[in-house]
């Protein structure tokens, strides 16, 4: 992945949907099945990057997911809005957990439904040079997301900063199920909750399951439960003009473009404008492309191309853009339970824009 100096187009009509269908027993089969396979299939691990629908370990057909377990010893309790970490901001407890899904990115997808509607988009490359994106909500329900895919093993590690998270999915390969089973999180795919997810009718599948987000959280939790690390207010001191930025992945490419009409960053993806299925264009306060190092995972797809594992715990440099300027800084993210701190180089904490957060996953040079 590299990034250089950037660089719009139609979308499809905003989709009608069935519902997807199963009966209480086919649930409850096919998520026995899954963990059997999931713990006994031979050979080496598979990542099926088209989502075959596969349920985590453990996940109960009603959708709740596996019951709360304690705190693990010697790691810290988390306060609401990061507040072990940063004093002075919130401590209202959030109303319950956010909710996390992952929306499938590659052409036949787009538009998305519900994108801006997010407090964070995270931009994570998948097999084949490809990309995919985990939309985090915490302030806002939209009445629908997707289309949803499939979990990787890294999102388990971005997930633990959370609070029990909700992850939507379409499934996971079956070697993963048992590791999201174990996952401090509440799971939910199509077979655990028929009845949140749909069919669009103007896609093709994979390309057109869509989660109702109303079906799983009985409201929005509210910006307590972003347990980040990140600091919203004043820009800081410096930086360079900037009117646009572009992330290379071997496949797939993005440009932020700044609008100072908007005061915001107007995505495109792969050369086009980045829009939702009614027409908004994406567009972020800040972007973060937060450079780390991505290695192989154990895991990959029926064609033989390994999983990328994005390593957000650890420390590296950033770029933030915010206000129509980069700035050059650092991130560190001591373990998986924290959320990331992103500083200067002499060490004083940065402010994002107050808005929507895209934070693009770049492999560190």
């Amino acid at each position: 992945m590299t990034t250089e100096d950037g660089g719009t187009g139609p979308g499809r009509k905003a989709h009608r949907g069935r519902p997807v269908k199963r009966s209480v027993a086919a649930v409850a089969t096919v998520v026995a099945a899954a963990l059997a396979a999931g713990c006994s299939a031979p050979g080496a691990p598979v990542d099926d990057a088209r989502g075959a629908g596969h349920g985590p370990a453990g996940t109960r057909p009603d959708g709740a997911g596996p019951a709360p377990a304690a705190p693990s010893p010697g790691k810290p309790e988390r306060t609401p809005g990061g507040a072990d970490r940063d004093p002075g901001v919130r401590t209202t407890p959030p109303a319950g957990p956010l909710l996390a899904v992952k929306i499938d990115n590659v052409g036949a997808a787009r538009p998305q439904t519900g994108l801006d509607a997010a407090d964070i988009v995270y931009v994570e490359p998948v097999e084949g040079g490809l990309s995919r994106l985990m939309a985090v909500y915490a302030t806002k329900l939209p009445k629908a997301v997707g289309p949803v895919r499939s979990a990787r093993e890294s999102d388990l590690e971005l997930l633990r900063q959370f609070d029990r998270p909700v992850l939507a999915f379409s499934g996971a390969q079956r070697k993963l199920l048992p590791l999201i089973g174990d996952a401090p999180l509440r799971a939910v795919t199509p077979d655990a909750a028929p009845g949140a997810y749909y069919r669009g009718a103007d896609g093709q599948a994979p390309h057109n399951l869509y989660v109702r987000p109303g079906r799983l959280l009985p409201s929005a939790p509210g910006a307590a439960a972003l347990t980040t690390g990140f600091r919203f207010g004043a820009a800081p001191d410096g930086g360079t003009p900037r009117t646009s930025r572009t992330v290379r992945y071997p496949a797939a490419r993005f440009t932020f473009e700044w609008s100072p009409d908007r005061r915001r960053w107007l995505v495109s993806t792969d050369g086009r404008a980045t829009t939702t299925a009614d027409g908004r264009r994406a567009a972020p306060a800040t972007v973060v492309v937060q450079y780390m190092k991505v290695r192989a995972s154990a895991y990959h797809d029926s064609l033989g191309n390994h999983t990328p594992y994005p390593e957000t715990v650890g420390a590296g440099k950033a770029e933030v853009l915010r206000d129509g300027r980069s700035y050059a800084v650092r991130w560190k993210r001591p373990t998986a339970e924290e959320g990331t701190r992103f500083t200067t180089n002499d060490g004083r904490p940065v402010a994002f824009a107050p808005g929507q957060v895209w934070v693009v996953f770049a492999k560190a040079p």
